[in-house]
């Protein structure tokens, strides 16, 4: 008996053709999560939610964002944060839901947040892991601007390396699958497009203006955040989880799948 199911969605957004790779569990009396994961991840991030017995009442969806993973793309060039929330919307039309809680990951927690910020209505909860909500979250994007490069696979070769020796938990792990899961470009997009939104977009008055509970999740590695105790004195319910920095899902899933089980009603 599998534990979820597994779905090809063929979408056209903005005359650009996709073909999602998507993972669902349409059963349970819960409403739905949707789960958006970060840049260099994929859908799987999330599978192991089938093993959260707390968790068993509530359907999800899950799926690789277009650059990403076993989705395909016929324009790269395209790919930015608002296509990435065009995107999900398409899934969600997909599979009929109208209402649903709310989990992304980095660049899938900006992507949640300005779908969230633009449908307050149909997100019932919203789980930010260590999605950018101020400027300083652009550890990872901003090497767009930081380390310039014409050539989008000379970029994405350099960006691996330093990850690779970056000094956090499960980023040596993050960086030996960087290649087999983002094409290098679609890359260009989604970081200038994070930076932009990131320094520009007014991101910590769209994410304390949302009507529904809040939590932000981040790593004990970046627990010298500025805004922490500002979010958490305006609402935000704060989840620190041990031996992590950026990647909980990699780091310490059982102390990240507790925070959210903990979390969801």
């Amino acid at each position: 008996m599998r534990e979820f199911e597994t779905q090809t969605i063929s979408i056209e957004i903005d005359s650009v053709e996709l073909t999602i790779s998507a993972m669902s569990r349409p059963t349970g009396n819960q409403p739905p999560i949707l789960f958006l994961h970060g840049f260099g991840s994929t859908k799987e991030d999330y599978a192991d939610i089938v093993w959260q017995a707390g968790l068993n009442d509530y359907p999800f969806v899950a799926y690789d964002a277009p650059g990403c993973g076993a989705t395909t793309c016929s324009d790269l060039n395209e790919i930015s944060i608002p296509f990435l929330v065009k995107t999900a919307l398409a899934v969600l039309a997909k599979f009929g839901i109208d209402q649903f809680h709310l989990a992304g990951h980095s660049m899938g927690g900006l992507t949640a947040l300005m779908l969230a910020h633009a449908h307050p209505g149909r997100v019932l909860s919203f789980i930010d892991i260590e999605g950018n909500i101020a400027p300083e979250d652009c550890f990872l994007s901003r090497q767009i601007i930081q380390y310039p490069a014409e050539d989008p696979n000379e970029f994405f070769d350099l960006f691996v390396e330093r990850t690779l020796h970056s000094p956090a938990y499960s980023s040596p792990l993050y960086s030996a699958s960087l290649r087999h899961k983002v094409r290098p470009g679609a890359v260009k997009g989604i970081f200038t497009s994070m930076v932009d939104l990131s320094d520009n977009g007014d991101l910590m008055t769209k994410f304390l203006g949302l009507p529904c509970p809040k939590m932000f999740m981040y790593g004990v590695q970046n627990n010298n955040l500025s805004y922490l105790s500002h979010i958490e004195e305006n609402g935000v319910q704060l989840a620190e989880i041990p031996e992590c920095g950026h990647f909980p899902m990699y780091s310490n899933p059982p102390a990240m799948w507790r925070a959210i089980e903990a979390f969801l009603p």
